[in-house]
């Protein structure tokens, strides 16, 4: 088993907890208030900057080339993501500029960005794999709960659809791949790998906690 497949099996407790969560329940069955989703847009938009300018460290710190080229797509993969989120914005009336942070955004983006700055590139990508591992995870799960697919009067149809498709799910393999290969897989350094997933792991649920609690 790959470290990557062995850290998401050590953390499923986390990912089932997530998958639980009121607010992600609510994007599967569309009942999720607006106000918590408006919330979540903003919040998820600051965040998803922070995860573009981690990537970013770690591509400055790539040791080889074809590291490169992949922290290059992903970064690719955010901007695509904060399309969606504009998208969102116009529709919903939510503003995007000038976003005050909560809390939770905070606490992870200052963890991500710590890390990526003061981090070698194998502990980056632990503590960047969870976010795209987990929405991977979340968007099939409530894909494969309304048979294949949300329903159309499903108000985040599109949330689902984007995470639950298949280049979104390969994306988060390109990162799995990145942190296979640069991070230590066991000791010396495995504990902090470990920790590190982990921890970002509980940083997204407790994301989802704080857009919940808008609603």
């Amino acid at each position: 088993m790959s470290l990557s497949a062995d850290l998401w099996r050590e953390n499923r407790d986390l990912a089932r907890k997530a998958l639980e969560h009121p607010f992600v329940a609510g994007l599967g069955s569309g009942q999720l208030s607006l106000v918590s989703f408006r919330h979540y847009v903003a919040q998820d938009a600051f965040f998803l900057e922070s995860f573009a300018r981690a990537y970013a460290l770690a591509l400055s710190r790539s040791p080889d080339r074809a590291g490169l080229g992949e922290f290059a797509a992903l970064i690719s993969g955010v901007l695509e993501e904060l399309d969606l989120h504009d998208a969102y914005a116009r529709r919903w009336g939510v503003s995007l500029a000038g976003v005050e942070p909560s809390d939770a955004t905070l606490a992870y983006t200052d963890f991500l960005l710590r890390t990526a700055a003061l981090e070698d590139v194998g502990l980056t990508c632990a503590a960047m794999t969870p976010c795209m591992r987990l929405y991977a995870y979340l968007g099939r799960e409530l894909a494969e709960r309304e048979g294949g697919g949300p329903a159309p009067d499903n108000p985040y149809a599109e949330w689902i659809e984007t995470y639950s498709d298949p280049e979104f799910e390969g994306l988060a393999r390109t990162l799995e791949g990145l942190l296979d290969r640069y991070a230590p897989a066991r000791e010396p350094g495995g504990r902090a790998v470990n920790a590190t997933y982990r921890r970002a792991m509980t940083l997204e649920v407790a994301f989802f906690e704080a857009a919940y609690r808008q609603g």
